[in-house]
């Protein structure tokens, strides 16, 4: 039996339809996806201490690293594994396994695959699921870090708080066929925790007891607990930072934003703006040497025969956008008028975390079939919903 939902609120915690009526699954009907502000999250108590446990331990970790307590080569081996992990999110879970922006030979889905798990962000699979349903619903209660709820919602909150009926309805109808058919991705799903246990807690944490003389708690705190939530909070500003602080030459009428300092500290995944425009580019950014070490990597892989077929937005598609639906911050096509509604707290300088365009953000209303995610052609559709909606 099946129920149509108008309103999540009209769902109760035993799963009944307006009190009466149980289903087994959502048939979504409303004529437009949104952010209901009356609706509450319930608050999953085991993940939020468990959170507040692991920063508490990863800042004893930072202590020790600041106050020299831990020797060089404990450093830069927890530098090491915090960069391999930052790829293994950023370039393969990312760029490669859920836009498909370019395509690699096995070996590279293997290391990619050893890097991701390093990252500890879930598996490859469920990673992939929740960030292709974030864009093709990006900013409304369908989208698991949903900015609209604000900044500490969409950088930790998601994960200490149950799931939107949305989230978990649209999430199964997201297409996962081609990853379902990958038998190097179903592995890694099948046997995740076992495989991170030992690529990201074990090897971190033995090879400086063993091979540095470090003392087992010190190599603990450094090179897990404090490596793993400063990663963590890294990717995590690309879910809050990049989608509230920032300016939208591409397009106003989406919710992300262009960020200097998320893509400084996250190796160029903060041109967001760009990103949510064309997702299927593998640069995630117009610019693919600025701030962007990603697309510098992902080309050397190209080179050395392990990655080919990259995926770009020609020129004239990007101008085209930019004239189109830009707010008129872009370094070369923008005006004037909109460069000067930029302001921030202290400096004025993009690599200022809070430089942030006065312009109004948009409104996230979007149909049922939500936003594209791999192809160029889906950007016209994309167009003709939007005014649709607001018609």
């Amino acid at each position: 039996m099946t129920a149509e939902v108008q309103n999540p609120k009209s769902v109760d915690e035993n799963g009944n339809l307006n009190g009466t009526t149980k289903f087994d699954s959502f048939l979504i009907s409303t004529k437009y996806i949104g952010t209901d502000y009356s609706y509450k999250h319930q608050i999953v108590w085991k993940n939020a201490i468990g959170f507040l446990i692991l920063h508490l331990l990863a800042l004893w970790g930072v202590v020790l690293i600041v106050t020299g307590n831990i020797g060089l080569k404990t450093f830069l081996w927890t530098v090491l594994f915090m960069y391999a992990a930052t790829i293994g999110i950023t370039i393969g879970a990312h760029r490669f396994f859920t836009h498909k922006t370019f395509k690699g030979t096995p070996l590279l889905k293997v290391f990619l695959l050893c890097l991701q798990t390093v990252a500890g962000q879930n598996s490859t699979f469920i990673w992939a699921r929740d960030h292709r349903l974030h864009h093709r619903y990006s900013d409304t209660d369908a989208d698991p870090h949903n900015s609209k709820r604000g900044f500490f919602f969409c950088h930790i909150g998601w994960l200490m708080m149950k799931k939107h009926p949305y989230v978990i309805e649209l999430g199964r109808r997201i297409d996962m066929s081609d990853l379902q058919a990958d038998k190097m991705i179903m592995f890694q799903k099948k046997y995740y925790y076992y495989l991170y246990f030992v690529v990201a807690f074990l090897i971190p944490v033995f090879v400086p007891i063993y091979f540095f003389n470090e003392h087992w708690l010190s190599s603990f705190l450094v090179c897990y607990c404090a490596r793993y939530i400063l990663q963590l909070n890294g990717t995590w500003l690309v879910n809050s930072a990049a989608h509230l602080y920032g300016t939208r030459p591409y397009d106003r009428k989406l919710q992300p934003v262009e960020s200097w300092f998320v893509s400084c500290i996250s190796l160029g995944e903060g041109w967001h703006n760009y990103h949510h425009a064309f997702p299927w580019d593998y640069k995630a950014a117009e610019e693919s040497m600025h701030f962007n070490s990603n697309a510098t990597i992902i080309r050397f892989f190209e080179r050395i025969g392990l990655a080919y077929d990259l995926k770009i937005a020609s020129p004239d598609m990007v101008r085209n956008r930019i004239v189109r639906s830009g707010d008129g911050t872009h370094h070369v096509l923008g005006n004037d008028e909109a460069k000067s509604a930029v302001s921030a707290i202290g400096p004025l300088h993009p690599l200022n975390p809070t430089y942030n365009s006065t312009l109004k953000s948009p409104d996230a209303i979007l149909k049922p079939e939500g936003l594209p995610l791999f192809h160029e052609k889906d950007v016209l559709i994309n167009d003709l919903t939007r005014r649709n909606v607001a018609g």
